[in-house]
């Protein structure tokens, strides 16, 4: 096989690839086997029908039909590999010569988006600048704020709405006298905005037992986008009181005697959590600075891909302002994935079976899924490649954060690997606070505030 290419653009190239008669034979020899295996002729048995007949039957063009398509994709893959192209989005094929007798030869042109090949700065020594790691009061009195709700209780009161109530409500969304769908008891924070758009402000004033209609796109389901005229009834309406903050508290809320042990440790876990998020910070600047030095092209036909795949999943094929928005988002996602995957390169980073298993693991439990169940679908679907690239993506930007200097606005010079085991002591404390909430909230009104 033979290959060349020619250069459109810095992301756009045309392949031209001619494929000797003798390695396109086996493809053909196959499609005669599939064709004599379907078709029926007189005399002969499936399988066993000779290729010159076939020919007169069904048509040499068809078995040649069959074979360059089964042909295209292995020997595009080939000349891709060949000549060192990293495709991307859907190639567009043109087949110029089909070997329509016994020794002549394919030949096909492909053009298609390539991923960049991109001039990287030094990565070593890459100054970044992160703010303070210092918890203030109101970091600490908001984390006790925050304990103290999910010990809270909701307790009923005879009002008008206001922000930030529980209410128990009715909904319903009709469009065009047609009723889309209905929820009768439903939990709701109001001030949340987690529901439909507008409801909060239809709901603000309202009594228990007031009805109020208001339009709003509807969020999911076959109509999605769509706006539909929705009535919502307050039930009920209910505030959250909170535990006083003594030592009573500190010993319902953790394994401390009083007060001033539980704020202490409070402030410690604070502290550790602004540490952690100066590792997030260097990260992300360390990201933006190579993406503002390094001139990253990126292919507009890949863009406009993802962009119209996007709208279209959401219903939102003509909303302009909303289009400009993920074009901007799509643009920047891929010079990332085109930046880290040049550096990945450059660093030879690979991805070991125990960092992909810590992956799917950790994407499991976002999804809240089993990470076996998890891992079995990603592999169906053939997205395996895609996580390991993801994998050594992210480890290439933390190798390049390792030789990176990060001071903080202080000019105190911060070693990152202090900050992992302290983020990871976060996570956990978390972790054990949300646990203990889901096991206060099975025997108490808490239940209604978490579903809210």
């Amino acid at each position: 096989m033979k290959s060349a290419v020619e250069t459109i653009s810095p992301t756009r190239v045309k392949l031209i690839v001619e494929v000797p008669f003798d390695e396109l034979k086996p493809m053909l020899d196959d499609a005669y086997r599939t064709i004599g295996a379907q078709v029926q002729i007189p005399g002969f048995r499936k399988g066993k029908v000779p290729n010159r007949i076939i020919d007169q039957r069904v048509g040499r063009g068809a078995v040649i039909q069959e074979a360059v398509n089964e042909a295209l994709p292995k020997f595009f893959a080939e000349a891709a590999e060949a000549e060192n192209l990293r495709a991307i989005g859907q190639p567009e094929v043109d087949v110029t010569a089909v070997p329509i007798e016994d020794g002549q030869d394919l030949e096909f042109t492909v053009e298609t988006d390539v991923r960049p090949e991109l001039d990287l700065p030094d990565l070593e020594g890459i100054a970044v600048e992160v703010d303070e790691a210092q918890a203030s009061d109101e970091d600490i009195e908001e984390r006790l704020t925050t304990l103290r709700e999910r010990f809270g209780s909701l307790v009923g009161v005879e009002r008008a709405v206001e922000d930030g109530d529980f209410v128990s409500i009715d909904l319903t969304a009709v469009i065009d006298g047609e009723e889309i769908d209905s929820v009768s008891g439903v939990s709701y924070e109001v001030g949340s905005k987690n529901m439909l758009e507008g409801m909060d402000e239809a709901l603000v004033g309202l009594a228990a037992g007031d009805t109020k209609t208001f339009t709003a796109p509807l969020a999911g389901g076959d109509q999605e986008g769509q706006d539909a005229e929705c009535t919502v009834t307050v039930q009920s309406v209910k505030v959250r009181e909170l535990p006083e903050l003594d030592d009573d508290f500190a010993q319902l809320a953790s394994e401390f005697d009083t007060l001033e042990e539980l704020r202490a440790d409070v402030a410690t876990q604070a502290q550790q959590a602004k540490k952690y998020e100066q590792g997030i910070q260097a990260r992300d600047k360390l990201l933006e600075h190579l993406l503002d030095t390094v001139e990253i092209p990126v292919p507009e036909g890949v863009v406009e891909s993802e962009v119209h795949s996007h709208l279209e999943g959401e219903n939102r094929l003509e909303d302009d302002e909303h289009r400009a928005e993920v074009q901007e988002s799509t643009r920047k996602a891929l010079k990332a994935q085109f930046l880290l995957d040049a550096i990945a390169e450059k660093l030879e980073v690979r991805v070991e079976q125990p960092e992909l298993i810590e992956y799917l693991v950790m994407s499991a439990q976002q999804y809240g899924m089993d990470p076996n169940q998890f891992a079995q679908a990603i592999d169906q679907q053939g997205q395996i490649p895609s996580i390991v690239q993801e994998v050594a993506r992210r480890k290439a930007l933390a190798a390049v954060l390792d030789q990176a200097t990060v001071t903080d606005t202080a000019g105190t010079r911060i070693d990152l690997d202090d900050l992992v085991p302290q983020a990871e002591t976060v996570q956990a404390d978390e972790d054990v606070a949300d646990d203990e909430a889901a096991e206060a909230s099975d025997t108490s009104d808490t239940e209604v505030a978490a579903k809210a």
